[in-house]
């Protein structure tokens, strides 16, 4: 923590040259010395912005949001203004706030009608701070609230109480519920309750820290306060009634989630150890392990290539980004035409640094591509890891504002590109940066809206340690599109702030460590991430640090895995070898390999569903993995029940399914909070055997015997998930089939119509999802849609079904099959349409054919 140096600039007046009229509000003080500028706008009808600057405090250069999305954009007359005095109101709608400073520092207040308090109020005397070299921002802590967001936060997911960094680091096994920094940036703040929502949102990319009512005092009461390092404030105010209202909005502000090629929702292999290997060569041992995976019977899209391809033959044996070593890898092109022949992609690990042994160290130095040290006026120089686990040596990393070091990635990405690995992994992108005062080059044309007073500042402290992720993003996502313009480009980061994900499509969680705890807390992880737009978002199942997971917890955490946005295995296992480590594999246990494969095929059958998931994200910012309370703001068990805040225990993946867990050895039943929106909630069906049907809001026992029926899987009634074959297929859009793989030509539609007992009336439910051809660009990328609607009917159950092919997407399957709950035996019937009936499966499953 920096020292301490607050100021409050006191004495303020509107700025006479403001127009009284507009939403804005604009005031100046002149403290000898200190001359800030405070401006408080209303940009759109739940959105409000906040700056607080001065000469010595400038606007965030290169904020995370353009400034060009915070333009105004409200209609004529949108807004009512009123000025009292040494208040401004400014009313939207049902949204009012205003401006009073009468008593020295601005106090903002916001209020969402129908909302039992403020929804935002700044703290008296004390609200903008000048502190040193940074600024800092006092709002009144809502005790008895729930606070999410911030990115990635160790468990529980309800951060109140709590104090952050506002970093990122490499938390190499970190504890799940201790470890704070961890790897992603992401200051947005939100604070929901059963009246209304708001988020408070940062455009800095510089160091600080947020305290979310873990501080208090007797004079200035319960509080949170958002520090920052670096520079003057602006900070974007976001008003919703539902977390739904927040996480879109800030989508349209920050961008929405990128699309994500469809064979990425597969189950994605990974572990150092292969990479690693001189004997055998590390290409003929992942060649063995993709022919393995056919061996037994598991399905497997991709794999994960840790950074040990580019370990240097020679001693020191390094780690140099965009390398080959020629002993593990004598073809590379030749090695990966043969792993996409045994229907594997490849997924390459690259690191933002460079040794000083690189082959290129001299050639970067030399052009300025990397950070520049004050003190020496020469290279800034720093240890990097290098070899095995905590090895270490100098080098620098690339300073992504320099148009050097932007040129020199982007290229070496669109050469890994053209020798054909498919998607790029930007790891140990943290930048762990030790000194504030390290220079940036500002010369590369991908930094905007920096000033000439900014860019006269060029030390790393002010412009963000976190503004490289973004960069480096970038240029990743660059060069694969130039490289190959008619596919979506497929960047898997580490770390990420907000404008990374504008470049980076998928993230997860880290080096996590195996445990039942690690498994636990993951889910409040995962969801927060949620919160903050990382959607296609997931752990390393089995844990990547730590012992072998046993077993059971192996079992366990494959069946929650596989039902997550993101599912992966990669690990390294430390050892006895601290450079090669062990891996997990499939059938490790081989008393549990059925199991194991059971839930990854489960899972290929689920991707219609995930992937559908995917473009509503895409498109409204839905998140695919929810808290419990999403959408289900009037049930008041979700705000009071500690284990749901916390949400560790549960999720739901869309709208179908709430997923529980398992999360102690041993045990074979597991508890679930069925959410209650309405009075007119039908309850929920035991995805799993038996049959169950259990009434909403309230807590249910569900069997979950973990060499049965596994973890807790429940639907709600009237939903549906389509779903496919349990194999890798061929996506629409795919060009080349040179793993000869089955085309996506079947799909089903599994339904939860309510049991006989509960059929009241012949209640209408209406299922859409979503397809396109897995691989386009989103310019280029038609969308088409699919809707089953169904209602019981004494003992039978009437299914119509539509297709919406407008875009010009035409799927590869025609017939739809329908599938009823394990014991459901009712009739199934659709007017109009051929049916042929099925029989039951191996599960207990009845289903029908509808003829095209």
């Amino acid at each position: 923590m920096p020292p301490q140096q607050e100021y409050v600039p006191s004495s303020w007046s509107l700025d006479p040259a403001a127009d009284s009229s507009t939403p804005q509000v604009s005031l100046r003080t002149n403290d000898g010395e200190h001359q800030f500028t405070f401006t408080f706008d209303a940009i759109r009808a739940n959105v409000f912005r906040t700056t607080f600057t001065s000469s010595t405090h400038p606007l965030p250069p290169h904020p995370s949001i353009p400034r060009a999305a915070l333009q105004p954009q409200l209609g004529h007359g949108a807004a009512v203004t009123d000025v009292a005095g040494t208040r401004k109101s400014i009313r939207l709608g049902g949204i009012s706030a205003s401006v009073d400073w009468s008593e020295g520092a601005p106090l903002v207040t916001v209020d969402l009608e129908g909302s039992d308090s403020a929804l935002h109020e700044d703290v008296p005397h004390r609200s903008y701070v000048v502190n040193g070299h940074g600024v800092a921002h006092y709002s009144r802590y809502r005790r008895n609230t729930l606070h999410v967001g911030l990115g990635e936060k160790a468990a529980p997911m309800d951060l109140s109480g709590r104090r952050f960094q506002l970093s990122a680091t490499d938390s190499f096994g970190y504890d799940v519920y201790r470890t704070d920094p961890l790897y992603k940036n992401i200051p947005l703040l939100i604070n929901a309750t059963p009246s209304g929502c708001i988020a408070l949102f940062s455009t800095a990319h510089t160091r600080g820290e947020y305290s979310v009512g873990a501080e208090m005092d007797g004079m200035w009461g319960h509080y949170k306060v958002y520090r920052q390092d670096y520079g003057g404030l602006e900070e974007i105010i976001i008003v919703g009634k539902t977390l739904k209202d927040i996480v879109g909005t800030y989508a349209q502000l920050a961008g929405f989630p990128l699309l994500v090629p469809r064979w990425a929702f597969g189950y994605l292999s990974g572990g150092m150890k292969y990479s690693m290997l001189d004997y055998p060569p590390a290409s003929e041992a992942l060649l063995d392990l993709a022919r393995k995976m056919k061996e037994y019977d598991i399905p497997c899209s991709a794999y994960q290539m840790s950074s040990g391809y580019t370990v240097a033959e020679a001693p020191p044996k390094t780690r140099n980004v965009f390398t080959w070593n020629r002993h593990r890898f004598p073809d590379p092109e030749g090695f990966i035409k043969e792993y996409h022949k045994l229907g594997m992609r490849l997924i390459a690990n690259v690191k933002p640094y460079v040794l000083a042994n690189h082959p290129e160290y001299g050639k970067l130095k030399e052009a300025g591509a990397l950070f520049k040290d004050p003190r020496t006026n020469d290279t800034a120089i720093t240890r990097l890891w290098s070899a095995g686990g905590g090895e270490s040596g100098e080098g620098g990393h690339i300073d992504f504002t320099s148009a050097a070091g932007f040129k020199w990635w982007y290229e070496g990405v669109r050469q890994l590109r053209r020798e054909g690995i498919d998607c790029i992994w930007n790891d140990n992108n943290e930048y762990t940066i030790t000194d504030d005062e390290w220079r940036c080059a500002l010369d590369e044309p991908s930094v905007r809206d920096a000033s000439e007073a900014t860019k006269a500042r060029p030390q790393v402290g002010l412009w963000g340690r976190n503004l490289h992720t973004e960069l480096h993003g970038k240029a990743s996502h660059d060069a694969l599109l130039d490289e190959d313009p008619d596919s979506r480009p497929f960047v898997l980061t580490r770390s990420a702030t907000t404008g990374t994900l504008r470049y980076a499509c998928s993230s997860w969680s880290g080096d996590n460590v195996t445990s039942w705890p690690g498994m636990k807390g993951a889910n409040a992880i995962a969801l927060n991430a949620g919160f903050s737009l990382m959607h296609c978002y997931g752990h390393d199942v089995g844990g990547f640090e730590g012992p072998q997971p046993s077993p059971e917890l192996l079992v366990r955490w494959v069946q929650l895995g596989a039902m997550s946005p993101r599912f992966a295995i990669n690990c390294f296992k430390t050892g006895s070898d601290n450079n090669v480590g062990d891996v997990i594999e499939p059938w490790m246990h081989p008393e549990v390999t059925p199991l194991v494969r059971q839930a990854i095929k489960r899972r290929y059958e689920m991707i219609p569903y995930l992937y559908s998931l995917m473009l509503v994200s895409h498109q409204e910012a839905v998140p695919p993995q929810r808290w419990t309370g999403w959408g289900y703001e009037t049930d008041p068990e979700i705000w009071k029940n500690k284990q749901i805040i916390d949400g560790e225990t549960q999720y739901w993946l869309g709208d179908a399914l709430l997923v529980g867990g398992v999360y102690e050895p041993g045990v074979s039943q597991a508890s679930v909070y069925l959410p209650k929106a309405t009075d007119d909630d039908e309850g929920f069906i035991n995805v799993n055997s038996p049959y169950e049907h259990f009434e909403a809001g309230q807590w249910a026992t569900v069997d979950a015997q973990w060499h049965g029926a596994g973890i807790p899987i429940l639907a709600k009634v009237g939903a549906a998930i389509p779903v496919g074959r349990d194999a890798q297929v061929l996506s629409p859009g795919e060009k080349e089939n040179v793993a000869d793989l089955p085309l996506d030509d079947y799909r089903a539609v599994e339904i939860f119509p309510p049991p006989r007992s509960k059929v009241t009336d012949s209640r209408w439910y209406e299922n859409s999802w979503y397809e396109d051809d897995g691989v386009s660009t989103a310019q280029k990328n038609k969308i088409s849609k699919y809707t089953i609607g169904y209602r019981v009917r004494g003992d039978e159950v009437e299914v119509a079904f539509s297709r919406d092919e407008s875009s010009g997407f035409v799927a590869p399957w025609r017939n739809v099959t329908v599938i009823l709950p394990v014991g459901d035996v009712r009739n199934v019937i659709s007017e109009g349409h051929d049916i042929e009936d099925n029989g039951t499966d191996k599960s207990g499953r009845k289903s029908v054919t509808i003829k095209a």
